[in-house]
């Protein structure tokens, strides 16, 4: 096999992939072959951070709605992404790959508080760091948040596993039309308020010039081809 492309990666996973078909709690079977890549990832060199999300058991705004505090319903939703980080964090385990879950919101009885300097010493190591929680703060997203950390752990790319394999012009499950970009910029992104993540995210990743990698998780080896180089789904970056 050819050489990686990337030696520091953050895999953005959403809540939902983690659920599978059944869209709400754990499906072990999708964790299981996601973790199996994952594994691949690091037998090749990559240095591998992962920021999950939580939407499978609750999504902050969109499920506490005007019924909640917001901020109590961000926190919610910051304790369901430790949820899955815990269960990500098990099945790596079973497959034989050295992981530590760190969170934004101290619960040093289940994980590492995030320390900057001591997540990079693991992945230096060859371990796998999931990073639970979101920013630790409400108002923001775990798409904001694994854009931070892919800025703070000096990540070469932020590799965002989706229910969909690319960025369209439009949704292609609505308008038959779409036309699927293989590259975009971000300023595309912003202009043409395309759902690829929040405008936060957008707009700190292109601060930060990190290029984001969004691509179907249905094949969880298109983590790894997208590691090794292929083109896979879509590019977003700065004007080349």
């Amino acid at each position: 096999m050819s050489q990686a492309q990337y030696k520091r990666v953050l895999l953005k996973l959403s809540g939902e992939a983690l659920a599978g078909a059944a869209s709400r709690g754990l499906d072990f079977d999708v964790i299981g072959s996601v973790c199996d890549v994952i594994k691949k990832c690091v037998e090749q060199g990559v240095q591998v951070g992962i920021v999950v999300g939580g939407g499978n058991f609750w999504r902050g705004l969109k499920d506490g709605g005007d019924r909640m505090e917001r901020t109590r319903a961000d926190h919610m939703g910051m304790l369901a992404t430790t949820i899955n980080a815990l269960a990500v964090a098990d099945v790596l385990e079973q497959k034989g790959v050295d992981v530590r879950v760190q969170t934004a919101i101290e619960m040093r009885s289940v994980a590492e508080p995030y320390i900057r300097s001591k997540a990079i010493r693991h992945m230096e190591k060859g371990r796998v760091v999931i990073f639970g929680c979101g920013t630790g703060n409400p108002f923001f997203s775990t798409d904001t948040a694994a854009v931070l950390r892919a800025a703070e752990i000096d990540a070469d790319a932020i590799l965002l596993a989706k229910n969909i394999d690319g960025v369209y012009s439009a949704d292609p499950r609505k308008d038959p039309n779409a036309v699927k970009f293989d590259t975009i910029t971000y300023d595309d992104i912003l202009a043409r308020h395309l759902e690829v993540m929040d405008s936060t995210a957008t707009s700190l990743s292109m601060d930060n010039k990190i290029p984001v990698i969004l691509f179907a998780l249905k094949d969880p080896e298109n983590i790894l081809r997208v590691v090794m180089g292929e083109k896979i789904g879509t590019i977003v970056k700065e004007e080349p």
